[in-house]
C-alpha cells in the first residue's frame, strides 16, 4: 500500500495530466454530436473485434469436440447413403428387388487415429477402438473422403489397420465413366498416389475420372472414393494400362476414420470356404 502511495506522489503531475486529458475527451464527446458519433462508432467496432476474437478462441478450444460430433454425423450419413444406393442399384435389370437386409448390411463406427505412418513401404495406422467396441480383424476402414485400409490386429481398446499405403494391400476399384474394374495397389513411393492395375487398354480411360470401390467387394461398400485418374500410359507390348490415381484420402492429415462392418460377411465367407473345400 505504501508503495502505491509513493508511486502516486512521485507521478502526481503525470496522473493529473492523464486525468485532465480523459476529462477533456469526455467533455468533447458529450458536447459535440460529430465527435460523439465518431467515438461510439469506433468503440463499437473495437468491442465487436474483441468479442469476435474471444469467440474464435473459445471455438478453437472446442475443435476436437466439434470434429468428433461431425465424424459421428458423417457415420450416420454414410450408413444412410449406402443403404439407399443398395436398395436402388444403378443399372439393375427390370424386376430386380434387392433384399432389405442386403441393402443395410454395412454399419459404421467412428474411431480416432492415434498413430499413423506414411513414409514406409508397408504402412499401418492405429485407432482407439478394439474388440471391446466390436471391431474385428478383416473389417474395412474409410475416411470422410475415401478408402483407408483394413483392420489387421485388435486388442481390447486399440486396432492396427493395414493402410492402403501398404505393398500387400489391394482393393477392387471401378472407374465411373468407363465402368472398368481393376485393383488399386500402392507402388511404395508417393503417399499421394496409387496405381490402378489390370484395366484393359482396349477400353477408353479418361483423365480426371473418379475411381471408387466396386460392387465386387465384401469389405468396403460400393462407391467409396479411392482416387481420381492422374495419368494414363500404355506400352505397345502390354495389354493393360499403367494408371496412376491421386488418392482421395490425405493420410498426412487423418484424424477420424470409420470402421465398416459387413454384417453378412461371415455368411459370404462360409459359402466361399465350401467351394474351396471341394
Amino acid at each position: 500500500m505504501l508503495q502505491l502511495v509513493d508511486f502516486a506522489v512521485r507521478n502526481r503531475f503525470f496522473l493529473v495530466f492523464v486525468l485532465l486529458e480523459v476529462l477533456s475527451v469526455w467533455l468533447i464527446v458529450r458536447s459535440n454530436s460529430y465527435w460523439g458519433a465518431t467515438y461510439f462508432n469506433t468503440s463499437n467496432y473495437y468491442i465487436a473485434k474483441t468479442l469476435s476474437l474471444s469467440n474464435s478462441a473459445r471455438a478453437y478450444t472446442k475443435l476436437d469436440e466439434i470434429n468428433a460430433d461431425l465424424a459421428t454425423e458423417n457415420a450416420r450419413l454414410h450408413a444412410l447413403v449406402t443403404s439407399l444406393s443398395q436398395s436402388k442399384p444403378v443399372n439393375a435389370p427390370a424386376g430386380y428387388v434387392p433384399d432389405s437386409l442386403f441393402a443395410s448390411r454395412f454399419t459404421y463406427q467412428v474411431a480416432k487415429v492415434v498413430d499413423n505412418e506414411t513414409n514406409k513401404a508397408n504402412n499401418v495406422l492405429t485407432i482407439d477402438k478394439g474388440t471391446a467396441d466390436g471391431v474385428k480383424p478383416g473389417m474395412g476402414v474409410i475416411s470422410a473422403t475415401g478408402v483407408v485400409g483394413k483392420v489387421r490386429f485388435c486388442s481390447e481398446n486399440y486396432s492396427v489397420i493395414t493402410s492402403i499405403l501398404h505393398s500387400q494391400f489391394m482393393v477392387s476399384t471401378k472407374l465411373i465413366r468407363s465402368k472398368e474394374i481393376g485393383y488399386a495397389k500402392w507402388s511404395g513411393k508417393d503417399p499421394n498416389f496409387i496405381d490402378l492395375i489390370d484395366v484393359s487398354k482396349y477400353t477408353k480411360v479418361f483423365k480426371g475420372d473418379s475411381a471408387v470401390t466396386s460392387d465386387q467387394n465384401s469389405v468396403f461398400p460400393p462407391g467409396i472414393m479411392v482416387g481420381k485418374v492422374e495419368s494414363v500410359t500404355v506400352h505397345p507390348n502390354q495389354t493393360f494400362y499403367n494408371i496412376v490415381l491421386g488418392l482421395a484420402t490425405d493420410f498426412r492429415n487423418l484424424s477420424y476414420v470409420y470402421v465398416v462392418q459387413n454384417q453378412q460377411l461371415g455368411e459370404q465367407e462360409n459359402l466361399k470356404s465350401r467351394v474351396e473345400e471341394r
